[in-house]
């Protein structure tokens, strides 16, 4: 197609002053280096001048530049012309790329896996001829520097570079979305080059390793050479980017419209927006009220605290479920990971510790070591869900430790010490040792997790599948009329608004504790840990610790968020109690005193079990002086009787004790201290 480019400016210009007339000086005022066309409009205002950007992008790109310069109040400005809303049949799979898709305009999607450093690049050369003194232009296109060959006053070689146009450049590896793969299919790679206001600072945050982009550009060939410097005939393919646009925000990053604000205010003036919120988290599970209201909680947040002595209180709650196999957890966590703008989600045995914080990894490109973001670093600022937390190896776990609590995560490796930044909310599911959770047995002995981890937790849910005649019911019925009319499942609020609306909470409110929300936590906090009465061994049970007081501050400030509240009340207070005395009695009390012992949850060694084995360590000193050496057990389940400790206590308490190295067993029947 043969373009008449003076013909092609005009239409350009006429475009741009009839469709974007209002949104010039907007450009000027905000100083940007570009305007954004959307390529829609333009085959609405004229179709040929549409088909012409998509067979000749690189001409017809230039002309709108020239058009844009033409135009009274930005003829001083140099703006690119960035295209975007380009058509579905301009959409291409990197692994579909041929080479009668070069030079077309087309639109990729993928994962960014490597982004170099913004470094810059020239584009054209001044050359001066030292025998005429004849300037020479030479635009830079290829990979390398190219000087002229010959000046028109017959002069060949050596001549003297006066100066050169510079601009800003990045080079990114971009890999295929895994939801775009065909079973067993490896991901394939394109190199996508970005160059001058798409590697600004403000347009750089988009383009880190980990963001899902869509990349609208040219493809192009690059010439290889061989190692005699000879061009080979196998070319590599490249993407030259006209406009990136990402596909995946933060919450701090989605833009809401007045329109929109208008809707978000008057859900929450509804009497019923709370129930309405916990009805829209994962609307095709029946039931589990009390841990969708977590989850909603979680979603929004706390509120990040920096002290002055540079202590960070963190504002994410963390929640894990542990419950029996086919109680709808794993699908919980998909919606979560799905709902949330930067959700990652990783299945336990397939996550390695590198692969959940970060790894170092050999750079072809710029040779030497460079660091890849793990999922933990990738969701920063989001949520990082990971199922089957009980699979993972012990050594993958303990990378953990750190980004839940500190929420940075410490790499030394190779010749690379960096910390990076995991303010990351992790919401973990894992199944009980033995298939189902047993009220009666400590958690942490249930499921294989450090206490120290467990520990990290604010919220832990044990979801038990008891069969119950009338829940049994509306489940079934609920699951099959599902099945039956996909189309029946309707969501109180629809999905993108919730998700603006908990965008708007996060955004715009930072509540503060009231004098009642902190009386009513000070009160439920000071009368719980001093409920537990002095059991008959002396050792009190401890009910709650310090790190459930501050989730229950984080929690109360989530409560007034959803509310869109600047002040925590005594109303999110209550309902912060709720949701952790609900979790407390769940998984913390101890069935043999009937009071809520947070050891249970932490340690896994209730204080009514710690307590017996004081006492059988006293019962083994006060024999031990009596001359005997090695003590039988029979001598101890005499003196434990009259204490009031049963028999079946003994033994468990001294299997124990054997286990931790305290004691040994020299012969049969008998224990000696170590």
């Amino acid at each position: 197609m043969v373009i008449d480019i003076q013909n092609q400016i005009e239409q350009f210009k006429d475009f741009i002053e009839t469709v974007y007339s209002k949104n010039l000086t907007n450009i000027i005022e905000k100083g940007e280096r570009s305007i954004l066309l959307d390529f829609q409009e333009l085959s609405k205002f004229d179709i040929e001048l549409a088909e012409q950007i998509i067979s000749e992008p690189t001409e017809s790109i230039q002309n709108a530049e020239i058009a844009l310069t033409q135009i009274d109040i930005l003829k001083d400005l140099s703006l690119k012309a960035r295209f975007c809303n380009l058509p579905v049949a301009s959409k291409l799979q990197i692994r579909d790329i041929r080479s009668v898709d070069l030079g077309n305009f087309v639109y990729i999607e993928g994962i960014i896996r490597q982004a170099s450093d913004v470094r810059p690049q020239v584009v054209s050369a001044k050359f001066e001829c030292p025998s005429c003194g004849n300037t020479i232009s030479v635009l830079q296109l290829d990979s390398q520097f190219k000087e002229p060959s010959r000046c028109s006053c017959g002069r060949k070689g050596k001549f003297r570079l006066i100066s050169k146009v510079l601009v800003d450049a990045q080079h990114l590896k971009i890999e295929e979305a895994p939801e775009n793969l065909e079973g067993g299919s490896q991901p394939k790679r394109l190199s996508v080059f970005l160059k001058e206001d798409l590697v600004e600072p403000r347009l750089e945050k988009r383009t880190t390793p980990g963001s899902k982009v869509l990349v609208v550009g040219v493809i192009k060939e690059i010439p290889k050479t061989s190692h005699s410097g000879a061009t080979l005939t196998r070319f590599e393919i490249a993407m030259d980017a006209n406009y990136v646009k990402p596909l995946q925000e933060s919450f701090e990053e989605i833009e809401i419209s007045k329109e929109e604000e208008k809707e978000i205010k008057e859900i929450a003036a509804d009497p019923k927006f709370y129930s309405r919120m916990v009805a829209s988290i994962a609307p095709s599970i029946y039931g589990h009220e009390k841990i969708k209201e977590a989850l909603l909680l979680q979603l929004v947040g706390g509120t990040r605290k920096i002290m002055e002595d540079k202590v960070i209180r963190r504002g994410d709650i963390h929640i894990l479920l542990v419950g029996d196999p086919g109680s709808g957890k794993s699908q919980m966590l998909q919606f979560i990971s799905k709902a949330a703008p930067k959700g990652r989600f990783v299945s336990g045995k397939g996550a390695s510790g590198a692969g959940i914080t970060a790894a170092v990894v050999k750079d072809d490109v710029l040779k030497g070591y460079a660091l890849e973001a793990g999922a933990i670093v990738l969701a920063n600022h989001g949520i990082c869900v990971i199922d089957e937390l009980d699979k993972m190896t012990s050594e993958d776990r303990s990378a953990l430790h750190e980004a839940m609590e500190q929420q940075t995560i410490t790499i030394s490796k190779a010749n690379i010490q960096a910390t990076l930044r995991a303010e990351t909310t992790v919401l973990a599911a894992a199944n009980p040792k033995l298939g189902r959770f047993d009220p009666y047995t400590p958690l942490a002995s249930q499921i294989d997790l450090p206490p120290t981890l467990i520990n990290r937790f604010d919220l832990i849910f044990p979801i038990r599948d008891i069969p119950n005649k009338d829940i049994d019911e509306k489940i079934a019925r609920h699951v099959l009329s599902i099945h039956q009319k996909p189309e029946t499942l309707v969501t109180e609020i629809h999905q993108d608004l919730f998700r603006k609306y908990i965008s708007y909470a996060k955004q715009r409110i930072k509540p503060e504790l009231t004098e009642g929300a902190m009386e009513e936590i000070k009160n439920f906090y000071v009368s719980l840990r001093n409920s537990g009465q002095e059991s008959d061994e002396d050792i009190k049970p401890i009910p709650i610790s310090a790190r459930q007081l501050e989730a229950l501050i984080r929690l109360s400030e989530s409560s007034a968020k959803l509310r869109l509240s600047k002040k925590v009340t005594k109303r999110d207070a209550k309902k912060a109690i709720e949701l952790l005395r609900y979790c407390l009695i769940k998984v913390g009390m101890d069935q043999e005193t009937g009071q809520i012992d947070i050891d249970r949850i932490s340690t896994g060694l209730p204080a009514s079990q710690r307590g017996r084995i004081v006492s059988i360590k006293e019962i083994i000193y006060d024999l031990e002086k009596r001359g005997m050496k090695s003590i039988p057990l029979e001598d101890i389940s005499a003196e434990a009787a009259e204490r009031g400790i049963d028999e079946e206590k003994v033994e468990e308490a001294i299997e124990r004790m054997k286990r931790e190295g305290l004691i040994f067993e020299p012969k049969r029947g008998f224990i000696q201290r170590i």
